[in-house]
């Protein structure tokens, strides 16, 4: 007899990088942490919620150092796999780093999903690592109630020429390599209202890898980067102001993956998208009448989300080439920097 396995998200409370503590939990737990010692080493640590951590090693490398996991965002094993591996990369990529290797992180049901599920969702991260030239050298398996599977990613860049999301400048104009909309996407799916043409759309946009951020690093004119993801346009673009002491502005509205608005129009979204405002819309200057279901795709959680990068004006020509010679047919300007309170400003 066949048994028959539940769908890996109807195992999940959530999935993706709508899993994530919302801003200001993650701030209330972490407000009485330690300070790291004075260790002349550590380039980048807790300071700014960088995307990585950065320890320099020599005088040519230093090594970048994240982790991510999440619960499913779908329910095909191998694809959630892929998505979770590529996210996990991102963040080495939103360095300037090259990924050098990884480790697997896997809490599964063992008692209701099978090996052969469980291996499919490995086998997934692995492609993608395989993908971006390294290996998954190890890791760590628990069983968990939920399923839950991320990488330990590592990769190397020049200590002169690591990217943080604290160094954008007065006059940046700001880079979007991805269009949103994963969070309204992956919501539709657990709802059984997402067409084939947005669930293509959703898989193609979560299993992009962000290589264009290594070939960001020591690029004339390029002063900061971010990966979007969890906390929304909005949440990563008022980082980046209190990085850099300015306002950042959104100048227009950002692209948006196929169908996005018209789910959203009718209703569609995540309750991370509403955490996400309740804990940093205080920072964030709106304009009168703005649709609700407009400002939710702003905060809307970004699975493996795109690359904001601030750029000095006349260099952005190149970014926007670069970015397009990599795949990323939908990389648009969104916003700039400008002088001002560590704010986001919403005029488009």
């Amino acid at each position: 007899m066949t048994t028959i396995e539940p769908r890996l998200t109807s195992l999940a409370h959530g999935g993706g990088c709508g899993c994530k503590l919302a801003p200001a939990v993650l701030r209330d737990i972490l407000k009485g942490m330690p300070l790291a010692g004075p260790f002349a080493d550590l380039m980048v640590g807790t300071e700014t919620s960088d995307d990585a951590a950065v320890w320099r090693l020599n005088d040519s490398q230093a090594l970048v150092a994240t982790t991510d996991f999440f619960m499913p965002v779908v329910d095909d094993p191998f694809d959630f796999g892929r998505i979770a591996a590529t996210n996990a990369l991102s963040d080495v990529y939103a360095m300037g780093a090259t990924p050098i290797f990884a480790l697997a992180l896997v809490g599964m049901p063992v008692s209701v999903l099978s090996t052969d599920t469980i291996g499919r969702i490995l086998q997934g991260g692995a492609s993608v690592c395989a993908a971006a030239g390294i290996p998954v050298a190890g890791g760590h398996s628990i069983d968990s109630v939920e399923p839950i599977y991320g990488l330990v990613a590592l990769g190397l860049v020049h200590p002169d020429q690591v990217l943080t999301n604290r160094g954008a400048q007065v006059g940046d104009v700001l880079i979007l390599t991805k269009a949103l909309g994963v969070g309204v996407l992956s919501a539709a799916f657990k709802q059984e209202r997402l067409e084939a043409a947005g669930y293509a759309a959703l898989i193609a946009s979560t299993t992009k890898l962000n290589t264009v951020g290594a070939k960001l690093a020591g690029r004339a004119g390029v002063h900061a980067v971010t990966d979007v993801t969890g906390f929304g346009l909005l949440g990563h673009a008022l980082e980046m102001a209190r990085g850099a002491g300015l306002t950042v502005e959104l100048t227009g509205p950002p692209p948006l993956l196929e169908g996005v608005e018209a789910l959203a129009v009718g209703g569609v979204r995540t309750g991370a998208s509403g955490r996400n405002w309740a804990s940093y819309g205080e920072g964030v200057d709106l304009p009168a009448g703005l649709e609700d279901w407009r400002r939710d795709l702003l905060t809307d959680p970004q699975t493996s989300g795109g690359l904001l990068i601030a750029v000095v004006p006349d260099k952005a020509d190149g970014i926007l080439a670069l970015a397009q010679a990599e795949g990323f047919g939908r990389t648009a300007v969104v916003g700039r920097v400008v002088e001002g309170p560590p704010r986001v400003r919403v005029v488009g």
